[in-house]
């Protein structure tokens, strides 16, 4: 009994090897069965940005209606150029190229002097350390202890610093993402 089952486990093995070259697909196949998958996909819908849409008329308070039309002309007029001059100074300065680049570099520049200023803290607190693990006099380690603290105190701020100054770089760069100013502003 042993011997049939067993053939007839070799058989099926047999039938089975012979069976998956009938199935296997060539990669010519599969790219032209995506192309048309790809064809058949309808185009995506229309996707609205803010540059799509128009600005939303400015609302004013009605203005009370005067028995003379010719009256109220010219008092529009004014407070229409009192509304632009007051948008205008709100506005601040223009925001082109040169006030991205430079807003950038300053923050750049404060970015380098803190980590420059913050290695050379390192440095000095790796020193005031051997100092005071190479020294016996219990005044002279009370001294060396409190400028340790003292540097290591500065550096830890400096870090922080380091840190916001980083913050402050990617959130000018998120800003002028969403205001639309080309990447190359900001170099």
């Amino acid at each position: 009994m042993r011997p049939k089952g067993f053939a007839a486990f070799v058989a099926l093995v047999a039938l089975l090897i012979g069976a998956v070259p009938v199935f296997a697909q060539s990669l010519a196949d599969i790219a032209k069965k995506e192309e048309e998958r790809r064809k058949k996909i309808p185009e995506p819908a229309k996707v609205y940005t803010n540059k799509d849409l128009t600005a939303a008329p400015a609302t004013s308070a009605a203005t009370p209606a005067s028995s003379t039309p010719a009256a109220s002309a010219p008092a529009a007029s004014a407070d229409a150029a009192k509304a632009k001059e007051q948008d205008a100074k709100d506005k601040g300065p223009a925001k082109d190229q040169a006030y991205w680049a430079g807003k950038m570099k300053a923050l750049r520049d404060e970015l380098a002097r803190n980590e420059t200023y913050a290695e050379a803290l390192q440095t000095r607190l790796n020193s005031l350390q051997t100092d005071f693990v190479n020294r016996d006099d219990p005044a002279q380690r009370s001294v060396i202890e409190r400028d340790r603290q003292k540097v290591a105190a500065e550096l830890g701020r400096l870090k922080q610093s380091i840190t916001n100054a980083k913050k402050a770089i990617t959130d000018l760069e998120e800003e002028a993402r969403r205001a639309g100013v080309p990447p190359g502003w900001l170099r």
